[in-house]
């Protein structure tokens, strides 16, 4: 009796039915669902997409680990952590770092920037030497030689390895006291720029120089690090050689993963896609209702049929059930020809790059297998929803003139 149900809903889908109106309103509800299904699939494919952009474009800024102290920003023993770190096969590359903020002013403007302090080891972790666009990486061979971010630099308007340009640096004095004379106030020194970086939206206001620049600034003894970055050999290893280092240097040492140092970025744009996916979950829920009117609609055309049906002993529950299959159908066809659609739209775009975020930037797209269950399961909930609901018509309906 089941598949006689079934049977009779695909030939109500299918066949030609009693109005052109019935026709059009039950087309009109697949061809909803379709574009539907297809926008929801697509603007997930594309959050897909600038995850993994995401992803490239801070890869190199941060490292696997990093190390800090949890009593004051320095780190005390180095020698010790120095050691460790040194006799840990699964640890390939460590850098020593200090970053501060400094005032910076070049030709009667000045502004407030970051000074990150490195060694020479930093770009076998952090590779940003590739990304420098203008001018050179600097040689440590003089501790005032410094790679800038662009946008800092174009503000400042400081010449690019010019042997006479300085800008110079400003770093207040910690200490308590009178202030007799300009020195007791901060320590300066000049700069030469060596080189521009792009800071992509992590590292802008940047400043990249020597290690031994900051520890004079700050005046603090040669060997010193505010934290230790790390890079890995493998690093799906992060977690166990991140417990590995945590017991061997004991106490207030705090160890981060690339992930928890990024928490705040990551936690936006997952906040992002969940708010994307209610707003066209909500977006799919009222397309159902187009349903909602087929089944109706299809209900009253075939009215006659359906008495016609109970007259000759069909059950009630199975009348229920055939527009609750022809529900059914219409939503699996509204979810394939979605689908199919949205997969077309984003090979389309990964192939061409023809719709662009801005004059350069294609919108990327990936295309993840579990986003089409996301999008199939989240149609199918709401549209079986609305079938079952709106297919419990009463004998009553059926059997008054």
């Amino acid at each position: 009796m089941k598949n006689i149900a079934f049977y009779i809903a695909s030939r109500y889908l299918l066949a030609k039915k009693g109005s052109t109106a019935v026709t059009f309103i039950t087309w009109l509800a697949v061809g909803a669902m379709t574009v539907a299904v297809t926008a929801m699939f697509v603007i997930i494919s594309v959050f897909s997409g600038l995850e993994d952009l995401n992803q490239e474009l801070i890869s190199n800024l941060h490292a696997d680990l990093t190390i800090k102290s949890t009593s004051g920003k320095t780190l005390k023993d180095f020698d010790k952590i120095n050691s460790v770190l040194k006799n840990n096969k699964e640890i390939n590359h460590f850098s020593r770092v200090i970053e501060e903020k400094v005032y910076i002013s070049y030709n009667g403007k000045g502004d407030i920037a970051y000074l990150r302090g490195v060694d020479s080891a930093y770009t076998k972790v952090n590779p940003i030497d590739k990304d420098i666009f203008y001018g050179a990486y600097p040689g440590f061979k003089y501790s005032n030689e410094v790679l800038m971010e662009n946008s800092l630099d174009n503000r400042l308007s400081i010449p690019v390895s010019s042997n006479s340009d300085y800008a110079t640096l400003f770093m207040p004095k910690p200490g308590t006291g009178i202030i007799n004379k300009e020195e007791d106030i901060y320590n300066k020194k000049d700069i030469l720029v060596t080189g521009v970086f792009p800071g992509k939206d992590q590292l802008d206001n940047y400043i990249i120089s020597p290690i031994e620049l900051t520890e004079e600034l700050l005046d603090l003894p040669k060997h010193s690090a505010y934290q230790i970055v790390i890079t890995l050999k493998n690093s799906d290893n992060t977690n166990s050689v991140k417990q590995q280092l945590l017991s061997a240097l004991g106490k207030n040492i705090e160890i981060k993963t690339k992930e928890e140092e990024n928490a705040a970025f990551w936690k936006m744009i997952n906040t992002e896609k969940l708010f994307i996916y209610l707003i066209f979950a909500l977006v799919i829920f009222i397309t159902t209702f187009n349903l909602a009117g087929a089944i109706i609609i299809l209900q009253l055309d075939k009215k006659q049929q359906a008495k016609s049906l109970v007259s000759l002993g069909f059950p009630l529950s199975h009348l229920r059930q055939i527009y609750f299959y022809t529900g059914i159908l219409i939503v699996v066809l509204g979810i394939i020809s979605g689908l199919i659609l949205g997969t077309a739209l984003c090979y389309f775009q990964q192939y061409t790059e023809f719709f662009k975020a801005n004059e350069t930037l294609p919108f990327p797209v990936k295309i993840v297998g579990k986003n089409y269950l996301i999008v199939a399961l989240t149609a199918a909930i709401f549209g079986f929803g609305i079938s079952w609901a709106f297919s419990k018509i009463s004998k009553e309906y059926i059997t008054k003139n």
